[in-house]
């Protein structure tokens, strides 16, 4: 089975989690709540893994990178703004410093003298 759920998005980037599989249905700017929303199709298994996705929320003429996907717009109907709902890529494993910086491996002794006999 599966649901649709909706969610305000600010403008700027948003972080959802969400279930692997969702879909994105619509974007609408409600003029009550004034704000974007999104809805998106989701599965209702409780198995199904979660991921972290991030939405960035523009208004028309403002710069986006390359990258960015663009899934929608919502128009404010009583208002000149539009705004643009775009899909952040995923983004790549975050290292910590001491991930990167490893202290130095114990070298076996006899096996550099073997290489140092070459």
């Amino acid at each position: 089975m599966k649901t649709i759920h909706k969610y305000p998005l600010q403008e700027g980037i948003n972080t959802l989690t969400l279930k692997q599989g969702f879909r994105i249905v619509r974007s609408e700017y409600l003029l009550i709540e004034k704000a974007v929303y999104l809805w998106i199709e989701e599965p209702l298994a409780v198995a199904t893994p979660e991921c972290s996705c991030q939405f960035k929320v523009v208004k028309t003429g403002e710069p986006i990178p390359e990258n960015y996907v663009y899934l929608d717009t919502a128009l404010d109907t009583l208002g000149p703004e539009a705004y643009h709902v775009y899909q952040l890529p995923a983004q790549e494993k975050q290292y910590q410093l001491s991930e990167v910086l490893q202290p130095p491996r114990k070298i076996n002794q006899a096996a550099l003298a073997l290489l140092r006999q070459y």
